[in-house]
């Protein structure tokens, strides 16, 4: 189970304020536009200067240089949404009713937290779910998530989530995208509920390009947790949203031995960056092994270890924007981000990419 993380998050206010065009959510994916992952457009933003460089993905190795690092989110996204019957024994009377059942977090290999749509759950019932598949609702004293342990675990209990589920879509999407839409290259352990999309980017042809060049490329997992609750009205910050991550040795030996040499930590993904920032020391060396974040990054936070960020373009007032904000005074990252809306670039997981370095 989820142990405390011990770690205090820092302090901050919202993400700033910007108009975002409708006309700029991405709704398809770059494949279904007519172009590759990595031709997707990016802003190259410098820390130091605020000027930028518009260019398209597929010339990042134009920024990086040997001897650097990228670390990558190796998490697969599991398809998370998934159709239920609430089945409640009371007394003599058996009540069974439909709904829909988001998961949001993992615990173990049977167990996870999740949100049920109608709210109607209650400890003791039971979500059946497919022939094969039930589970048995916990505790729900966590509004709104619900704690749920599962009639099958480990390879078993995904194969019934891949056969049953739908990956997780906002409003901005239109179409019901397959799940591959939604993943990476390079994902490899299933667990996350929304897509490592800073990764999306990324094809394998980029990779060895990169590698070819003296780029080191290591690994990371963190299992991202629902970001969306169902309801605009339930206040949720990073602090309250613990996940777990895995750093392999080799990932910390990599990050040490960049650091020793002069290079440039890169982290693909804010999710990157709150799982090295976790782990780091004041001296910025990482610690291997496994646990909780809810490292809450923010402009008071001084970055330990990474250096630099791909990422892609976020909504405006989100927290992601603080986390930003630690790489690049508030200043230039808003004026960035207008600059980006009057050039069209693209926003969310479809859409383009941010380089921060």
């Amino acid at each position: 189970m989820m142990p405390q993380t011990g770690y205090q998050a820092s302090t901050g206010g919202a993400g700033f304020a910007f108009h975002l065009p409708p006309e700029l959510n991405a709704t398809v994916p770059p494949e279904r536009r007519g172009i590759r992952r990595d031709r997707v457009r990016l802003m190259v933003l410098g820390r130091d200067t605020g000027r930028t460089i518009h260019t398209r993905f597929h010339q990042l190795p134009q920024f990086l240089n040997a001897g650097d690092l990228l670390v990558l989110n190796s998490s697969r996204t599991v398809p998370a949404v998934l159709k239920a019957v609430v089945h409640r024994r009371s007394s003599d009377t058996t009540v069974d009713s439909a709904t829909e059942v988001r998961l949001a977090r993992k615990l173990d290999d049977r167990t996870w937290d999740a949100v049920i749509a109608d709210g109607s759950a209650v400890p003791g019932d039971r979500l059946l779910i497919t022939d094969a598949l039930t589970a048995a609702i916990e505790q729900c004293d966590t509004h709104p998530f619900v704690r749920l342990k599962f009639s099958l675990s480990g390879a078993a209990l995904y194969n019934e989530i891949y056969a049953a589920g739908e990956p997780i879509r906002y409003e901005y999407i239109t179409t019901p995208w397959p799940l591959d839409y939604y993943q990476t290259v390079f994902a490899s352990e299933p667990g996350s509920v929304e897509m490592p999309s800073a990764g999306r980017a990324i094809t394998w042809e980029l990779l060895f390009k990169l590698r070819n060049m003296g780029v080191t490329v290591s690994y990371v997992q963190l299992h991202t947790g629902l970001s969306y609750l169902l309801d605009d009205g339930i206040p949720h910050s990073p602090k309250d949203h613990a996940e777990m991550y895995v750093i392999p040795e080799e990932t910390a030996q990599a990050i040490r031995r960049t650091k020793e040499q002069g290079g440039k930590v890169v982290a693909v993904g804010t999710t990157v960056v709150r799982t090295l920032e976790t782990a780091a020391n004041e001296d910025g060396a990482v610690s291997p092994g496994e646990g909780w974040t809810n490292l809450y990054i923010t402009n008071n936070h001084k970055l330990r270890t990474v250096d630099g960020l791909i990422t892609g373009f976020h909504e405006p007032e989100a927290s992601h924007l603080e986390m930003l904000s630690a790489f690049v005074p508030e200043d230039r990252l808003r004026s960035a981000y207008h600059e980006a809306v009057r050039q069209g670039y693209l926003w969310h997981e479809f859409g383009d990419m941010n380089l921060i370095l």
